[in-house]
């Protein structure tokens, strides 16, 4: 059974040590839901509904499945492990379409994901997904570099929701 309850900060942390995940991964997931943060905020000031406890334990057990694998599957990996954790199912969510800007039905299928949609489509999940793009190890970084750092390994179509992602967070923060 899944819970409806969210963790709090402090359980989300102790879930990426027991579960394994390195000290430099802790340290990107933390940097990622400060970030991750400061947009739902801003968004939220805009005047738009925007859960900003989901996105906080939403962004810090994003890269949960890293505790099992660096690859592309750390999203898939990480659902797991939610899941077997009793995760809300937005939590689950989140961890699965963090991936670059979604991975498509097409994508999952190459890659032998099970059937499920990868995309992003809630607020939080945006902005997590975002949020995660613009965190280097713990760094923060200018979608620009994002985008060219990116461009050298994901497909143009990927590229493409990344884009139309940045267009998306740039108009709900009012940020460029």
């Amino acid at each position: 059974m899944v819970s409806d309850k969210l963790p709090t900060k402090e359980q989300t942390l102790q879930l990426l040590v027991k579960n394994g995940c390195q000290p430099n991964v802790i340290k990107h997931c933390e940097a990622v839901s400060k970030l991750a943060v400061e947009i739902a905020l801003t968004i939220r000031k805009r005047g738009l509904n925007c859960n900003i406890e989901l996105v906080e334990v939403g962004s810090l057990l994003h890269d949960i499945g890293r505790a099992k694998t660096h690859s592309v599957h750390h999203a898939i990996e990480g659902a797991r492990i939610a899941e077997t954790q009793r995760l809300p199912k937005p939590v689950i969510s989140i961890i699965k379409r963090h991936v670059g800007g979604g991975i498509s039905a097409n994508e999952a299928r190459r890659l032998r994901w099970p059937r499920d949609n990868y995309i992003p489509q809630t607020l939080e999940e945006k902005v997590v997904c975002y949020a995660d793009k613009l965190i280097e190890n713990s760094q923060r970084v200018t979608f620009s570099k994002t985008l060219e750092n990116l461009s050298e390994t994901l497909p143009p179509s990927s590229v493409k929701r990344l884009e139309k992602l940045h267009a998306e967070m740039v108009a709900l923060t009012g940020d460029s």
